[in-house]
């Protein structure tokens, strides 16, 4: 087993659709800066789904808003290649990104209601984006906004059209996000936890949907969660995310049942399921760290019940257990 510094999908034949190296993004303010993301490396395969798992402030929605460059300017720094259907987009001028978001790359939000506008109906904000990024007329965006409706599922779908996003349940205006994210036939659909707000006969609805679109139309998806068992229904690959930086990744089926992270040991542990009735919930104990002042080396190390003195020096390289595993744990050996 040999270290790397890259955590790096097998290799393609053709240019891959997403291809992040070196990525860092930082939020400065007068006070602190707030190490957001710290050096994340992967490729992302056309018509392949990856899901970023970890815990609420590991990054993960940085990471994903860092893809169409929608963390706040002013106060944001990226640094890295960000390259995304071939856009560079980290360096791309600002007037161009308008085109590339929407055109090349689309993101589900975790609250539909705070993204979607109130005053406009839902067929006119669809509308409304594929007249903005196609230049085609409002006869043929409605027909069009009418067949995404139909794409999703939405039940009387032309009824539908003329409703406001008050008039429509949760889970109908997740799937009316998910038509105008769909709408101009984006290469990759970015997907922020967009269950989290519904329950659990409508998140797997929602889940199914996503994952039967993004087959039939050919897309990259990246999902970002902390749920287990979406990773589970959705993904190809998992990444598991904590303090800014990927410590482990694999195909899903081979990562759930063979977890060589002690951190991935403890999601796992801490899930809820059928089978833990009457046993008492596993947690990991200790809480993520200060992004404001990280720890020196294994940023899991405070919480960790396997650390020793050797993690504390330097940050883990990538240790590639096999071709399409990689970890970052200088314990994993033996797990492996």
């Amino acid at each position: 087993m040999q270290p790397d510094t890259t955590l790096l999908h097998p290799a393609r034949v053709e240019e891959p659709l997403v291809h992040v190296r070196g990525l860092q993004v930082r939020f400065v303010s007068r006070d602190a800066t707030v190490h957001a993301v710290n050096g994340v490396d992967f490729d992302l395969g056309r018509n392949e789904a990856l899901c970023i798992l970890g815990e609420s402030g590991s990054g993960k929605s940085v990471t994903l808003r860092a893809l169409m460059r929608l963390n706040p300017p002013a106060r944001t720094r990226l640094e890295g290649t960000v390259r995304v259907g071939g856009h560079d987009i980290i360096a791309t001028p600002e007037r161009e990104m308008d085109d590339i978001r929407g055109g090349t790359v689309s993101m589900i939000f975790q609250e539909p209601m705070t993204a979607l506008d109130p005053v406009f109906t839902i067929g006119r904000q669809i509308a409304e984006t594929i007249i903005r990024h196609e230049g085609t007329s409002r006869r043929d965006a409605d027909r069009r906004a009418l067949e995404l409706l139909e794409l999703v599922q939405i039940p009387s779908a032309k009824r539908r059209l003329a409703a406001y996003p008050h008039e429509l349940s949760g889970g109908l205006r997740q799937r009316a996000m998910i038509a105008i994210a769909l709408s101009c036939r984006p290469k990759l659909l970015l997907a922020d936890e967009p269950t989290t707000a519904l329950d659990a006969t409508v998140q797997i609805q929602i889940l199914l949907l996503l994952r039967q679109l993004q087959q039939e139309l050919g897309m990259g998806v990246i999902f970002v969660t902390h749920d287990l068992g979406v990773a589970g229904e959705v993904a190809d690959r998992i990444a598991v995310m904590y303090a800014g930086r990927f410590i482990e990744e694999g195909p899903v089926g081979a990562l759930m049942r063979t977890p060589l992270h002690p951190y991935t040991r403890g999601l796992m542990g801490a899930t809820v399921h059928a089978g833990l009735r009457g046993q008492r919930l596993t947690t990991i104990p200790g809480a993520p760290p200060n992004l404001e002042h990280l720890p020196q080396g294994c940023a899991f190390a405070p919480r960790c019940t396997r650390v020793t003195d050797e993690c504390l020096p330097r940050v883990p390289a990538l240790l590639r257990t096999l071709p399409d595993r990689g970890v970052r744990c200088i314990h994993a050996g033996p797990l492996a």
